[in-house]
């Protein structure tokens, strides 16, 4: 630590809380790679998750070049030093990785590296992957590395600090991908009913038909017009069920999309109508976009369900760095005061959750016979 102790712990804390920012793995994983870089003053960092087949599920760099990166080919497999450090609980700190015994080359695009500092990653007993650093920018001892017995405490540190990172991220990502299950279940249910709804009607209608046939066949005639309509609506929705219970596109089409996507089957599934409006909000940050999407699915699944509202209007608007969601039915409304004392608040707390959880927050304006408003706002990156 050329700087001194104050520093050191400093740089460590800075990493620490930049760790604790993320939610995402793919997040978390870049992040303690570039805190590691930074902190030990490296050219290159590396941290390897390992998958169950002898390669790495992921594999995140910093200090190499995109094109560098695309250069040096398919990500490596567990061998060598990197597979020591995926099976051994110690650190290894090397003076030239090149010359150790348990080196077996690298690509040809892959840059040159000496200085080696390395450890993995623990939960326990489980490796959920390695740190790996070379090429310390300082005057290296003869023959000696360039990485120090303190450059190995920092990164202990900052390794065991990533391990629970990364096991919040996993936890989070396991919760998210369940929360996007019962919500497709949810949207599978409601385009069950608007299908069902449909098939219904044309059933009526055929037998309709079928009756009129011989004593008014003109009346038959328009009856068997409506039956053709109404089987290309139930077709559309059938169309519809098969499209949006796609596994969540969130992440691929960002917030305004999936919102008009998911807003315009349930406007198809439910007598109420349901618009959407969206104007110049820009990418936010992914636990931010997540919980508007879930904030807006809970308020959209209360206005439909239980309000008897007519119309639900959501507005999703640029603010600041950030944006406002508005959720507003001209439902029944209710007195939240006496939900809060009946106990039948589990919906506004937990979307009150999710709004502080990305420091945002959230309004609630409703009473009884005046419809309900619901408004989220999110600060941005």
């Amino acid at each position: 630590m050329t700087d001194g102790p104050r520093s050191g712990i400093s740089a460590v804390s800075s990493a620490l809380l930049a760790m604790s920012r993320h939610l995402e793995v793919r997040d978390v994983l870049k992040t303690i790679v570039v805190s590691a870089r930074e902190l030990l003053d490296a050219e290159y960092a590396a941290l390897g998750v390992p998958d169950d087949h002898g390669g790495f599920a992921q594999f995140v760099v910093d200090g190499v070049g995109e094109e560098q990166w695309k250069a040096i080919g398919p990500l490596p497999r567990q061998h060598g030093i990197l597979a020591a450090m995926l099976h051994k609980a110690e650190p290894e700190r090397l003076a030239d990785v090149r010359e150790d015994p348990r080196f077996e080359g690298w690509p040809s695009a892959h840059p040159e590296m000496s200085d080696f500092l390395g450890l993995p990653i623990r939960d326990g007993e489980e490796t959920l992957g390695a740190l790996f650093l070379a090429n310390k920018k300082c005057p290296k001892p003869e023959g000696g590395c360039g990485f120090t017995e303190d450059d190995e405490d920092l990164l202990g540190i900052l390794a065991q600090h990533a391990a629970i990172a990364l096991t919040n991220a996993r936890l989070y990502e396991r919760s998210r991908e369940l929360t996007i299950a019962e919500e497709r279940s949810r949207l599978a249910h409601e385009l069950h009913d608007a299908v069902s709804q449909k098939l219904f009607s044309l059933r009526l209608t055929a037998q309709a038909a079928a009756a009129l046939v011989d004593r008014d066949p003109g009346r038959a005639k328009g009856e068997l017009q409506q039956v053709a309509a109404l089987a290309a609506e139930a077709a559309d929705e059938l169309r519809a069920a098969v499209v949006e219970l796609r596994p969540a596109a969130l992440d691929d089409d960002g917030l305004v999309a999936t919102l008009r996507n998911q807003i315009q089957v349930l406007d198809r599934a439910h007598t109420a109508q349901v618009t959407f409006e969206s104007g110049g909000v820009r990418a936010l940050p992914s636990a931010q976009e997540e919980a508007m999407l879930r904030v807006a699915q809970e308020a959209l699944h209360n206005a439909l369900r239980h309000s008897g509202a007519a119309h639900v209007r959501v507005v999703l608007q640029k603010r600041g760095q950030g944006a406002v969601l508005h959720i507003s039915d001209d439902g029944g409304g209710f007195d939240p005061t006496a939900i809060r004392r009946a106990g039948r608040h589990l919906g506004l707390v937990s979307m009150r959750h999710r709004a502080s959880g990305v420091g945002g927050r959230l309004a609630v304006e409703s009473e009884p016979g005046k419809g309900t408003t619901i408004e989220m706002e999110v600060p941005g990156g």
